[in-house]
């Protein structure tokens, strides 16, 4: 856990100082040159200087043990912070577009914005694209959600940049100033759509479901690997942050022991962390052969999971 909250500390401070650095040059920039997609540009990359803060946080408090009020340690709070993150895109995705549409129904004239625009555009996609794959590469190494959300968001980043570099010279080809405006509209529409599906991914983990439903293959083939350990059901699955949280039913002989039923549940939990990565705990109900519960409330089977009937 500390190796892991200290690569969301490494990413985050990476983050940090290269957004500020690129926001502070494309919204001094956007200003004297008066390129509102440039402008635009800027803010984008300011919030991801706010998204780098709260991820430092976020390791801070991901790294504490579990507690009596949080007997599950913090790892959720990675997931909030993802939340959070995709509010705080939206918010300046949906800002920049008010911003820009009520320029362009203003019908005022737009000035032609001046070519040091250009050459900060481009610094941005070169900075951008380091900045994504700095992302990715310790959110995979360190299982964040977090941190591969960030790197989507900046991979989408080098899309906006790209695109208000190419507004910007067909702005100067066509002598056009108002697809400088054009530009602004389509980074906001695109800066929403980002935040949208940032949302979407963490709204599974905080319904507490999975995306990834060969888990549960992997989950059934680690029980059917137990001798003695049969009909897995009411398998559920959740993530908890990084981590996975199992629980199912199994049934036993009735005529074993509660010692040597307990046994065969402390085998097949042991084999569900064998076969899978990053189990955090494992809860495993024992009941007898054949038994059945009018209205019991199953999870997934085998047979479900398979597309089967039950």
């Amino acid at each position: 856990m500390d190796d892991r909250a200290g690569l969301l500390r490494k990413a985050s401070v990476i983050a940090l100082v290269g957004n500020a650095a690129l926001a502070a040059a494309k919204l001094t920039v956007g200003a004297i040159s008066g390129s509102l997609a440039v402008l635009g540009d800027g803010i984008d990359s300011s919030t991801d200087v706010v998204i780098a803060i709260v991820t430092l946080f976020t390791a801070r408090v991901v790294d504490k043990p579990g507690d009596r009020e949080h007997p599950y340690g913090h790892a959720r709070a990675e997931t909030m912070a993802t939340t959070i993150l995709s509010f705080v895109v939206f918010f300046a995705g949906a800002q920049l577009f008010a911003r820009t549409a009520k320029a362009l129904l203003s019908g005022e004239a737009a000035a032609m914005p001046s070519r040091i625009a250009i050459y900060v555009t481009v610094a941005s996609i070169l900075g951008k694209l380091a900045l994504s794959w700095s992302q990715f590469h310790y959110g995979k190494k360190a299982g964040s959600a977090m941190l591969v959300a960030n790197g989507k968001n900046m991979r989408s980043d080098v899309v906006i940049s790209a695109s208000v570099l190419a507004g910007l010279a067909f702005t100067y080809i066509l002598g056009l100033p108002i697809l400088d405006r054009v530009a602004a509209l389509l980074v906001s529409i695109w800066i929403v759509k980002v935040a949208v599906g940032i949302f979407l991914e963490t709204n599974t983990e905080l319904m507490d479901g999975v995306s990834d439903g060969e888990l549960y293959s992997s989950l059934f083939a680690a029980v059917s690997s137990v001798p003695g350990a049969g009909n897995p059901h009411r398998a559920r699955i959740r993530h908890h942050g990084a981590l996975l949280i199992i629980d199912l039913d199994i049934e036993v002989d009735r005529e074993l022991s509660v010692g040597q039923a307990h046994r065969i549940a402390i085998q097949v939990e042991s084999a569900i962390k064998a076969s899978m990565a990053d189990v955090y705990d494992v809860i495993v109900h024992v009941e007898p052969a054949g038994n059945s519960e009018e209205g019991e409330r199953y999870g997934l089977t085998p047979r479900e999971h398979e597309g089967g009937e039950t």
